[in-house]
């Protein structure tokens, strides 16, 4: 079986993978204090859960935007399931050609999101990852990875906001039913939620009049 892991800002996404299909989904906090063994105790516990026989993993994939915690990975997977990772970095070939500034600059997440756009739809095509920012990504018709865009994600902002005002707070991240909000939480919601919706609409719209309408 295949295990593949998405080392993020916020969470670390896992999935176990009997051929091509999805047999588990596990998700932890990012925490770049914790130690390989603090993690590799937690997975298996996560996995016995789960049903997931640890031997059975004979691949590991795995790509990071937290370089503190690449390398705990990477000692985990090999002290607890003995094998050698692929962790995906701008070096790694695959397949995917990149055109831009510095290649070295795209994050291993936006280059799994392009492969696996590219392998799932086709191109031309636009990504867009929420995340701890929200990240959008372009790939033309050639099939050749542009750039993007990335903003502050949705959490994020809602949480600056709490931060750093004295009257507002937090709120749960629901549409509410009007853009017009008549009480605080109703317009804190209306600015956020709707508020992405319309920069997500926005910006791909101004992708597609730059990769073509069909993307």
């Amino acid at each position: 079986m295949l295990l593949v892991v998405d080392i993020g800002n916020s969470m670390v996404n896992l999935g176990v993978f009997y051929d091509e299909r999805l047999v588990a989904s596990l998700r932890v906090s990012t925490d770049a204090r914790r130690s390989a063994d603090e993690y590799g105790l937690t997975l298996r516990d996560l996995f016995a859960l789960n049903g997931v026989d640890y031997s059975s993993i004979t691949d590991v994939c795995m790509c990071s935007v937290v370089p503190p915690l690449t390398g705990v990975f990477e000692e985990l997977i090999q002290t607890y399931f003995k094998v050698n990772p692929l962790t995906v970095t701008a070096g790694v070939k695959t397949g995917l050609q990149i055109s831009y500034d510095n290649p070295r600059d795209v994050g291993a997440d936006r280059i799994v999101d392009a492969v696996a756009a590219l392998e799932l739809y086709g191109p031309p095509i636009i990504i867009v990852d929420f995340g701890t920012a929200t990240v959008f990504d372009a790939v033309s018709r050639e099939g050749i990875y542009l750039g993007g865009a990335i903003s502050p994600g949705i959490s994020v902002a809602a949480e600056a906001l709490f931060l750093n005002t004295s009257q507002l707070r937090r709120v749960e991240l629901v549409a509410p039913d009007s853009a017009i909000g008549q009480n605080t939480t109703e317009a804190l919601q209306s600015g956020l939620v709707l508020g992405y919706a319309g920069l997500v609409t926005g910006l791909v719209g101004r992708f597609k009049k730059e990769l073509g309408e069909d993307a």
